[in-house]
């Protein structure tokens, strides 16, 4: 093997990697030995600042290929035909803890898709889970701050968890999701996938419909138990992480199935949620998964800083054929995401090599930190002007949106018509959940709940009992027994 200079970061060439220069062997160092503060300053400096939700994860790269056709309902170029194939990335990851936590710990997955397609980069950012927790972006931080750690003691609080959800039950779909084994899924390999957003798609006529992306594993769902999860803590709380890795090289690649439902606009009218509500599922009987297309991850970054930790998804990337939808969290999330990357990575965020397109990009963005492709050089960096031949093709222009209402206003979350909460947690426990489930939540929940403390205590989980007694009384009933409060008393309040 040829062997290389060991040079700076500006390629000139040292030979002193080891010894720093000093005056004498015992004496003090020199400035001048710009080596030694060339790597302790870039050492520094290695730490980016770290996601503020889903700053643990790992990725891997794919391929997406379409297996049936839906071009009735997209003109998206990657599903203009069946066997079309693209580059994609996927980002594994969880959400509250911070980049050090382990990989078992219940919380939901981070499901992020970056697919590299001929019309640009497609961003589809979504959990394991179909729902969130909120509705409403103006909520999204305040939550967050319930999942972090409590300004005092620094210390995570059930107490701060369970307060914020007693007191907002739109919260209650993914908080039984959560405190189901569905909140400690064994590996990233045998998790399902959701966009949970509605977006929308547009065919060649300009026609749109409303959808909903569900990634459904081949692998088959495995999940810990509460227990199981809190001994994987202590034995490997990288687990997941080496999981999907080992499985990659030994060229056991895990695949999902795309598939979608759609809705129409009238249908949309008629249904009796909101359907663009973040806390809701459309039902599978009603809309039923329509086959897409198949995904399988073969190829483990080469390294992890440069391809995962500074991949950057935002929602707002979509294609020509897909877009978006009034659901408030997706709008929300069409500024916030871009934003944190912008002032996690740089504006020029999408010049690194795992964010940039693979195609021909042209715009007029100039400057900026790290820029890093020549800058647009000499040409023109205002629109319109006479020296350039960079035009806006017409046939990408997305045709209105057709809106309900033309007055703005601060619309209550949970007004008419969308107030309630209770509904679907219920049937997910009846209807869904088998008999072991059912145990398994419960306990998962007596067991959080008893984390619960202070002078409030008594109210928290008293608001929490009556949200839990709506859903189903049976929930209710053993939840409140399994924290050792009178069941006739609790009946009487509720």
């Amino acid at each position: 093997m040829e062997k290389k200079k060991l040079t700076t970061a500006s390629g000139i060439p040292y030979y002193e990697n080891e010894n720093s220069m000093s005056i004498g062997p015992r004496g003090p160092l020199l400035l001048q030995d710009f080596i030694l503060h060339e790597k302790m300053a870039h050492f520094n400096r290695e730490r980016i600042p770290e996601r503020v939700v889903h700053a643990k994860g790992t990725g891997a790269f794919g391929t997406f290929t379409v297996t049936h056709d839906i071009t009735k309902y997209t003109k998206a170029k990657i599903f203009s035909k069946v066997g079309n194939a693209c580059k994609m990335l996927i980002r594994f990851s969880t959400v509250g803890g911070e980049k050090g936590s382990a990989d078992t710990e219940r919380d939901p997955r981070g499901f992020a898709l970056k697919f590299y397609t001929e019309d640009g980069n497609w961003d589809l950012v979504g959990n394991n889970t179909p729902v969130f927790f909120v509705k409403d972006p103006k909520k999204f931080g305040d939550f967050i701050h319930t999942q972090k750690r409590d300004p005092k003691t620094n210390l995570k609080s059930p107490t701060m968890m369970w307060d914020f959800w007693s007191l907002n039950p739109e919260s209650l779909h993914q908080v039984l999701i959560l405190m189901s084994d569905r909140g400690t899924p064994y590996s990233y390999r045998h998790l399902d996938g959701f966009g949970s957003h509605t977006f929308s798609m547009i065919n060649k006529n300009n026609e749109s419909v409303w959808v909903k992306f569900h990634f459904k594993n081949q692998q088959g769902i495995k999940n810990f138990t509460g227990p199981e999860a809190n001994e994987m803590r202590g034995i490997d709380p990288d687990h997941a992480q080496r999981d999907l890795v080992e499985a990659i090289e030994r060229n056991e690649f895990p695949k999902w199935d795309m598939k979608i439902q759609v809705m129409t606009n009238d249908q949309a009218k008629a249904f009796p949620f909101n359907p663009f509500d973040l806390t809701k599922v459309w039902p599978h009987a009603d809309f039923p998964l329509i086959d897409v297309g198949t995904f399988e991850l073969n190829q483990i970054p080469k390294n992890y800083f440069a391809e995962v930790e500074q991949a950057a998804f935002a929602p707002a990337h979509v294609v020509d054929g897909i877009s978006y939808s009034p659901d408030k969290m997706l709008q929300g999330r069409l500024l916030s995401y871009p934003d944190a990357h912008r002032y996690r990575l740089g504006a020029n965020y999408e010049q690194i090599p795992v964010n940039k397109c693979p195609y021909m990009t042209n715009n007029y963005e100039r400057d900026g930190l790290m820029r890093v492709d020549g800058n647009g050089e000499d040409a023109p960096n205002y629109f319109p002007n006479s020296f350039d031949n960079i035009e806006p093709d017409a046939s990408y222009k997305e045709p209105a949106m057709t809106l309900e209402s033309n007055i703005a206003d601060w619309y209550d979350r949970n007004g008419a018509g969308d107030n309630d909460h209770y509904t679907q947690p219920g049937n997910l426990y009846r209807k869904v959940m088998n008999d072991e489930q059912k145990r398994n939540t419960v306990a998962n929940i007596v067991g959080a709940m008893s984390g619960i403390t202070g002078e409030k205590k008594a109210d928290i989980i008293n608001r929490q009992l009556c949200h839990w007694f709506r859903a189903d009384i049976g929930l209710g009933m053993a939840v409140t027994k399994g924290l050792g409060i009178s069941v006739d008393d609790t009946m009487m309040k509720h």
